[in-house]
């Protein structure tokens, strides 16, 4: 595998802070102060070290596990990321809401995959680190809690190295500047080149999130709210990015939006309708732990023009439009890639590149067909409405932008986990 040097993240401290926040202390780490972080050296320092770290994300849809293989070559020198083992499980954490003790088990059960992975002579020194994002926001406090405890339980018992705050809600905030410093490190636009850095956009199923290096002042200083903008401290300079998490505007949560259920009561016996379904359409659907009879509209006409004026509701005075979206290189990635994939626009496993007018044209064709020729989902048509009036509407991209579409950049999955773990090692301080 190809490897990915390390040149960047370990020196980056992740202090994400918003502009409102009362302190304004900036964190500067040296690289020596990096060379502490990480595990200390039982051989000469002309030989390598493999250490590990493990990262669970316990989104709203699914939990994955990511175990990451680090090289160090010698006290002077910068480690390598060598390789990701990944795998994932549905449904996420949250929809054992209900029955916390599920929470466990399935976090129990992706440890297996660490097992393998983690030599047994270095279980007792690589971390075990679980952050939940949408899902458990979404969630009642005591309930989110109950699940989080479940999950502490199983790392307590188990034979890693369980730091303090080991498993937490990580904010909107985090989740949307950590995928960002993610994906840069990955593409190598954190080496020097932090101009052409490339902005991010992340759709799961209770969140969505965009962030992005602004290179104008007045994107900054137009935002409606202090908190759409994060710092973090990089090669001794403050970075600004225009950085929010939309909690309700994931895929999953946009549904429940777009079908009239959010906060519905009596779910046993209604039956929630959209011009979106198939209309002779009718099955449960699932989320967030709770059950909702959904169908087609037998009464109305099903196509992408009524679909897309039940989805606009979602994004309406919701979604923030920033200025110079056009100025910078987006990727878009979880639910952006695979529903593009579930449509047919690109490769499952080469991603590709898309303007926003081709989520548009598919859309339309999957909704006004949807009646003859049944899609690979009956949520499809829904799915990509929703996709572009989200791109168009919400965040106001062009019809011409181009998005390239990944799931993985050189092997590692696109996601904030990588970022994560880094920043966690800062925090730990592990000798």
């Amino acid at each position: 595998m190809k490897r990915v040097v390390v040149l960047v993240l370990l020196l980056v401290v992740v202090v994400v802070l918003p502009v409102a926040s009362q302190s304004r202390a900036q964190v500067q780490t040296s690289l020596l102060e990096w060379c502490n972080v990480l595990p200390s050296l039982s051989r000469p320092a002309n030989h390598s070290r493999i250490f590990y770290s493990v990262m669970f994300d316990a989104g709203s849809t699914g939990t994955r596990i990511h175990v990451y293989t680090f090289i160090q070559s010698g006290t002077e020198e910068l480690p390598v990321l060598d390789n990701e083992m990944f795998h994932s499980v549905k449904p996420g954490l949250s929809a054992y809401a209900d029955y916390p003790q599920m929470a466990g088990k399935t976090v129990r059960m992706l440890l297996r995959v660490a097992k393998k992975t983690v030599p047994r002579l270095e279980w007792k020194r690589t971390p075990l680190v679980l952050r939940a994002t949408a899902g458990l926001r979404l969630l009642a406090a005591e309930k989110a809690q109950a699940l989080l405890e479940q999950v502490q339980h199983v790392f307590d018992d188990s034979p890693f190295l369980v730091p303090d705050n080991s498993v937490s809600i990580m904010n909107g905030t985090n989740e949307g500047v950590l995928a960002w410093i993610s994906l840069n490190f990955l593409t190598g636009n954190l080496q020097g080149r932090p101009r052409n850095a490339v902005g991010i956009l992340d759709l799961g199923g209770g969140s969505t999130q965009i962030t992005f290096l602004p290179k104008l002042r007045k994107t900054i200083e137009s935002v409606p709210l202090p908190d759409y903008v994060a710092r973090f401290d990089l090669f001794n300079s403050t970075f600004e990015l225009y950085t929010h998490s939309y909690l309700g505007s994931g895929l999953m949560a946009a549904r429940l939006v777009t079908l009239g259920a959010l906060g519905a009561e009596g779910l046993e016996w209604r039956v929630f309708k959209s011009s979106c379904l198939p209309k002779k359409f009718r099955d449960e659907w699932s989320f967030g732990g709770l059950t909702y009879q959904v169908s087609g509209d037998p009464d109305s006409h099903a196509g992408y023009k009524l679909c897309y004026q039940e989805v606009l509701k979602v994004v309406k005075g919701i979604i923030h439009q920033p200025h110079e979206l056009d100025d910078s290189v987006f990727f878009a990635f979880s639910y952006y890639f695979d529903r593009a994939v579930d449509a047919g626009l690109i490769d499952r496993v080469q991603g590709g590149e898309l303007q926003v007018r081709d989520f548009k044209k598919r859309a339309k064709e999957v909704c006004n067909k949807m009646t003859k020729h049944p899609p690979v989902s009956p949520f499809l048509c829904m799915d990509m409405t929703y996709i572009s009036c989200l791109l168009k509407d919400g965040f106001g991209f062009k019809d011409s932008t181009v998005l390239q579409l990944s799931k993985k950049v050189h092997n590692v999955e696109a996601s904030w986990a990588l970022g994560a773990i880094l920043d966690h090692f800062h925090h730990l301080k592990i000798r």
